[in-house]
């Protein structure tokens, strides 16, 4: 198990396929993976579920006032009046590695979000 959390942020209905290949894009390695982080609602969104079964990792999911305590480089209107807290992402990998820095800051592609935080534990 590695040491990378990506945090996610996805549409609803998203393709699981979708979202693997948005994690792909950041992560070289799946084996520097420990965890996907996203907001709790969409921690059990079948899309991040899938998406972690097939890469043998768990789903971390934080509440919107949790993601919302975490300062970060790119915050989002759109993302705090959709769903109340202005990053999923970014916020998400901070708070799944315990703090650690931002490795990758958030990409948007094909309505996934991703970002890469390394753990601090």
């Amino acid at each position: 198990m590695g040491d990378l959390v990506v945090g996610i942020g996805v549409r609803d209905g998203m393709d699981p396929d979708v979202v693997l290949a948005a994690i792909s894009e950041v992560i070289d390695d799946p084996d520097e993976l420990y965890a996907l982080a996203t907001l709790e609602r969409k921690a059990t969104e079948s899309s991040i579920a899938v998406a972690a079964a097939e890469l043998g990792v768990p789903v971390l999911g934080f509440t919107a006032a949790e993601l919302e305590a975490v300062e970060v480089p790119s915050p989002s209107g759109r993302v705090q009046a959709a769903v109340g807290t202005p990053s999923v992402a970014e916020a998400a990998a901070v708070l799944g590695s315990g703090g650690g820095d931002l490795l990758v800051p958030k990409r948007a592609r094909n309505g996934v979000t991703v970002a890469v935080a390394r753990n601090v534990w």
